[in-house]
C-alpha cells in the first residue's frame, strides 16, 4: 500500500507523564523560566532562550502541540535531553515513552492532513541543466562555463525556493541556448575558437595516470567536442619555473598526441639533438661557453613553442591524449626524493618535464557538419524534397519538444516553435531552421522549469495527488537529475505509474541504469562534501606529498563506495559499518596499506577498524579541515547535522580564533584548544555536542593521513563521547558507538533523501512520514533501495498541496 494515503500508526496507551515530570518537568517549567526558583543562572539563561515549558501540556490532546512534541521527539532520540550530568530515564523506558508519544503524534497530523506546500516552479539547477542537455541532444557541455553557480539550501543546489531567476541569469540561459544548439546540429555559423585545457600545477606526472594510453607518463586526456569536419590545431605549453625556465629538458623526452586512441604525432624535446648547436659547454673556450649556456637558457624558454600541430578531425565528441611516453627505469630522468609529489622546486630546472596545458583551436577547412551522435539523435528525419521539409521539421521538432517538456506537445507548442523553425529556414538550409527552434526550446519556461500545476477542479489549500506525468519527472529528477526517458514518458502517458508494481519496477531498473551515477555525483556530493575538494588547498608546507592525483583519489574512493551500496542494494548502515573500500596505489600509499599497485581502482578489505565507513574516507576527512590543521567543530558539525540529526544552531557574530599556544609559546594540542575555546559560556553550550565528535577523529591530520602525535607533540587523546554521554574512544570506538544507535542515523539519511527528491526542507510535519519510511526499510535491514522505494511511495513525493 502506497503511504500517499494517511498514515494511521496502530495506537495503544498514550504516553505516560511520569517520565516527563521526573526528567524534564524539572527544568522544562514556567517558574524556571521566568527565572523563579533554585536553578543555576547560566541553565536559566538557556531556558529562558528556548523558552520550553513541558508543565502546561497537555499529552492527552499531543495535537494541540505536535510541533513542540516532535521537537521532544527529536531531542530525546538523540540523547540531548536530559543534558550529560542530570538524570535520565533507562533505555527501555524512554523507548516506551517515544513509541507512544510518536503514536499520537503520527494520528495527529494524518488528522490534520498536514501536507508541507511545493513550490509551482522548480528551476533546473546547473548540473540538471548539463544533464538534460545531453540526455536531449546527445551532447556533454561544459556547464561551468555557460552558467553561473546555484545558490544552495539545507544542503543541496535542488531546493525550489532557492533557485530564483535574475535578468542576468536570463541571458546566460539565452546565450548557453545559442551556443548548444549550434553545436548540436553543427551549424555552418560556427566560427574558428581556441578552448585552453589546464593541469593542475600539483598533478604528478612521473607515472601513468588513469584514462591515458598504457606505456606514458602524465598528461592529460581531454574529452573535446569537435563541431564540425574540418582541420584543428593543437597547442602545448611545458609547465615553467618562476624565472620562466621549462624544467627537466637535459635529456631528451618524447610527446605523443592521439585521438581516440590513434597517433596524430609525436614530438621530441629536450637533450643536445633538439637545442640549438652553440658549442660544448665543457670546452676551455670561456666565449664557446658563454654561447652554449645562452643557447641553453634560451632553449629552455622556447622548447615548447615547436609543439603545436594541424591535423584532420571528423565532427563529434573525441578523447584526446596528450602524454609523455614512459622510459624505462633505466632511463629515467627523476631526481631522487621521498616525496609522493612531483619534485617542483620553482627555480630548479631538474626534474622531467610536465605538461601545463593544451589549447585546442578550430575548425578550419571545414567540409562539412560531420555525422556527429548530435545530429543522429536529433535527425531522425531528412527531407528528400523541398515539399517534404516541412512535415520532417515538424517530426523532429515533435520529437524533441515532447522530451524536453516532459509532457505531451501541445499545438500551441508546435507552432510557436514552427515559427522559429521558418525564422531560421528562411536566413539559412533546412539545419539551421531546426537549429533555431532548439534556441527557443532551451528557453522555454516549460524545458527550464519543472511545472506542477494544481488542478483546476481543485479547492484551494487541498491535498491532491500528483499527475503521472509530475510523477514521472520527479523521479527522473530524483535519481538521474534529468528527463524522463521515453519508456517512462510513455508509462506516464498511459497513466500506468499509478499502479504500485509498475513504480517499484521503474524504480529498480533507473537505479540500475548508468545515469543513476548522477545521484551519487549531486546527492552524495553534496552530502559527503565531496563538491567541497576541489577548494581545498592543503599547506604544501605541511603537507608535501599531497597533489592533484591524491585530491582525484580521495574523490573517485568515495564516489565508487557509494555507487557500490546502490549497485549492489547494500545496507545503508554499511556508511558507518563497511570495512571494504576502493583504492589505488596513490591513495593507498596515503593510508599505509600496501600491497595496492597501479591507478585503476579496485576493492579491499581494510586491516583494521580505523578507516571504517565513509568517517574514515580522505575525502571527508580533508573537507571538514582547515589548509594547515584539523578542525574538530566542521568534523563534528558535520556528524551531528548529517549522522545523528541535530544540527547545532549558527554561531554567532566575532567568534574568536583559537588560540595555538601558551604565554610561554608552548604549542597547544587542538585538544587544550578546543578546552580553552569552551571557557567562553555562549560558545560551551553547542561545542559541548561538537568538540567531543570532532576530536575522536584527532588521529586523521587535515588530509586524512594517520597520525599519532598532535600539533603539540604529545600523544593525541581521542577519546569522545555521543550527545547521550556515551564514552568510546578514536575512530573506530566512534564508529562503533554511532552503528549502536544507527536508527538516528537511518532516520538523517531518510530526511536528506527526502529533502533531495522534493525540492524542499523536511518540516515537522514530514516526521511521521520519516518515520513511516524507515520502519518499513528496517525489515530489509535498510536495503538503499528500500529507502529510496519509502521516499517514491510517500506522500511528500506523490502529492502536493494547492495553492490558498
Amino acid at each position: 500500500m502506497l503511504l500517499v494515503a494517511a498514515i494511521q500508526p496502530a495506537r495503544g496507551q498514550p504516553p505516560s507523564r511520569a517520565l516527563l515530570d521526573q526528567y524534564c518537568v524539572t527544568c522544562h517549567n514556567e517558574r524556571l523560566v521566568r527565572g523563579e526558583g533554585a536553578a543555576p543562572t547560566a541553565l536559566v539563561g538557556q531556558l529562558r532562550a528556548v523558552g520550553l515549558t513541558l508543565d502546561t501540556l497537555d499529552l492527552a490532546r499531543v495535537g494541540q502541540n505536535a510541533e513542540t512534541w516532535e521537537k521532544v521527539v527529536r531531542k530525546l532520540r538523540a540523547g540531548i535531553m536530559p543534558p550529560t550530568g542530570r538524570p535520565r530515564p533507562d533505555d527501555a523506558l524512554r523507548d516506551q515513552f517515544l513509541a507512544r508519544l510518536e503514536g499520537e503524534l503520527d494520528a495527529a497530523w494524518a488528522a490534520r492532513s498536514a501536507l508541507p506546500r511545493t513550490a509551482v516552479f522548480h528551476r533546473l539547477n546547473r548540473a540538471e541543466y548539463a544533464n538534460v542537455v545531453r540526455d536531449l541532444l546527445a551532447l556533454d557541455v561544459d556547464v561551468a562555463a555557460l552558467l553561473p553557480p546555484d545558490d544552495a539550501s539545507y544542503g543541496f543546489d535542488n531546493i525550489a525556493d532557492a533557485l530564483g531567476v535574475s535578468p542576468l541569469l536570463m541571458e546566460r540561459y539565452l546565450s548557453a541556448a545559442r551556443n548548444i544548439s549550434r553545436l548540436a546540429v553543427g551549424s555552418s555559423a560556427i566560427t574558428p575558437a581556441i578552448e585552453t585545457y589546464l593541469v593542475p600545477t600539483v598533478l604528478t606526472q612521473d607515472d601513468h595516470i588513469e584514462g591515458l594510453p598504457l606505456g606514458t607518463r602524465g598528461g592529460i586526456a581531454i574529452r573535446h567536442h569537435f563541431p564540425l569536419d574540418g582541420e584543428y590545431v593543437l597547442q602545448i605549453r611545458l609547465l615553467r619555473t618562476v624565472v620562466d625556465t621549462i624544467r627537466g629538458l637535459a635529456e631528451s623526452h618524447q610527446i605523443e598526441v592521439s585521438v581516440d586512441g590513434e597517433r596524430v604525432t609525436l614530438f621530441t624535446i629536450g637533450g643536445d639533438p633538439e637545442a640549438p648547436d652553440a658549442g660544448d659547454p665543457e670546452s676551455d673556450d670561456e666565449a664557446a661557453r658563454r654561447a652554449a649556456r645562452e643557447s641553453a637558457l634560451a632553449y629552455s624558454m622556447t622548447a615548447d613553442a615547436a609543439l603545436e600541430v594541424r591535423f584532420p578531425v571528423r565532427a563529434g565528441p573525441r578523447t584526446v591524449a596528450v602524454a609523455f611516453l614512459k622510459k624505462t627505469a633505466a632511463q629515467a630522468g627523476g631526481v631522487l626524493q621521498p616525496l609522493l609529489r612531483s619534485y617542483i622546486d620553482p627555480v630548479d630546472i631538474g626534474g622531467q618535464p610536465h605538461i601545463r596545458s593544451v589549447a585546442i583551436g578550430g575548425p578550419y577547412d571545414v567540409t562539412g557538419p560531420g555525422d556527429t551522435p548530435s545530429r543522429r539523435h536529433i535527425f531522425v528525419c531528412r527531407p528528400a524534397e523541398l515539399d517534404d521539409e516541412l512535415p520532417c521539421a515538424t517530426r523532429i521538432i515533435g520529437t524533441l519538444a515532447r522530451r524536453a517538456y516532459r509532457r505531451p506537445v501541445t499545438d500551441a507548442d508546435m507552432e510557436r516553435l514552427l515559427e522559429f523553425y521558418q525564422i531560421g529556414r528562411r536566413d539559412g538550409s533546412f539545419e539551421d531552421g531546426i537549429g533555431r527552434a532548439v534556441q527557443r526550446m532551451l528557453v522555454s519556461p516549460a524545458f527550464l522549469f519543472r511545472v506542477e500545476r494544481d488542478p483546476v477542479d481543485a479547492a484551494p489549500d487541498t491535498v491532491h495527488p500528483l499527475g503521472d506525468l509530475e510523477l514521472a519527472s520527479r523521479l527522473s529528477f530524483f535519481l538521474w537529475s534529468s528527463i524522463p526517458d521515453d519508456d517512462l514518458l510513455d508509462l506516464a502517458e498511459r497513466g500506468a505509474l499509478g499502479d504500485p508494481v509498475v513504480l517499484e519496477q521503474q524504480v529498480r531498473r533507473m537505479l540500475r541504469d548508468a545515469r543513476s551515477h548522477a545521484f551519487v555525483t549531486n546527492f552524495g556530493g553534496q552530502w559527503l562534501y565531496l563538491r567541497n575538494l576541489a577548494s581545498a588547498t592543503p599547506d604544501p608546507i605541511q603537507f608535501p606529498d599531497f597533489n592533484e592525483n591524491l585530491r582525484d583519489a580521495m574523490r573517485r574512493e568515495t564516489e565508487l563506495f557509494f555507487e557500490d551500496v546502490i549497485r549492489e542494494d547494500r545496507s545503508v548502515r554499511e556508511f558507518l559499518t563497511s570495512n571494504t573500500t576502493f583504492l589505488n596505489e596513490r591513495l593507498a600509499r596515503h593510508y599505509g596499506i600496501p600491497n595496492v599497485y597501479g591507478s585503476h581502482f579496485r576493492p579491499v578489505t581494510l586491516p583494521d577498524g580505523r578507516r571504517g565507513g565513509i568517517l574514515g574516507h580522505a575525502s571527508l576527512l580533508m573537507a571538514t579541515s582547515y589548509a594547515n590543521r584539523t578542525s574538530p567543530v566542521l568534523r563534528g558539525k558535520w556528524i551531528l547535522e548529517n549522522i545523528i540529526g541535530v544540527p547545532p544552531p549558527p554561531p554567532p557574530p566575532d567568534v574568536p580564533e583559537l588560540e595555538e599556544e601558551t604565554g610561554d609559546g608552548a604549542v597547544l594540542s587542538m585538544r587544550d584548544r578546543m578546552v580553552q575555546h569552551r571557557e567562553n559560556p555562549s560558545c560551551a553550550v553547542c561545542h559541548a555536542r561538537m568538540d567531543p565528535l570532532g576530536l575522536s577523529l584527532e588521529n586523521f591530520d587535515a588530509v586524512g593521513r594517520w597520525r599519532t602525535l598532535s600539533e603539540a607533540d604529545t600523544p593525541i587523546d581521542a577519546s569522545g563521547a555521543l550527545p547521550d554521554g556515551t564514552t568510546f574512544e578514536g575512530p573506530e570506538g566512534l564508529r562503533q558507538a554511532l552503528a549502536a544507535r544507527s536508527e538516528e542515523f537511518i532516520t538523517t539519511f531518510t530526511e536528506k533523501l527526502l529533502t533531495y527528491a522534493v525540492g524542499r526542507g523536511v518540516e515537522l510535519a514530514d516526521a511521521p512520514v520519516v518515520r513511516q519510511i524507515t520502519r518499513r526499510a528496517a525489515d530489509s535491514d535498510y536495503r538503499f533501495s528500500s529507502l529510496i522505494m519509502g521516499v517514491v511511495e510517500s506522500a511528500p513525493f506523490q502529492m502536493r498541496r494547492s495553492q490558498p
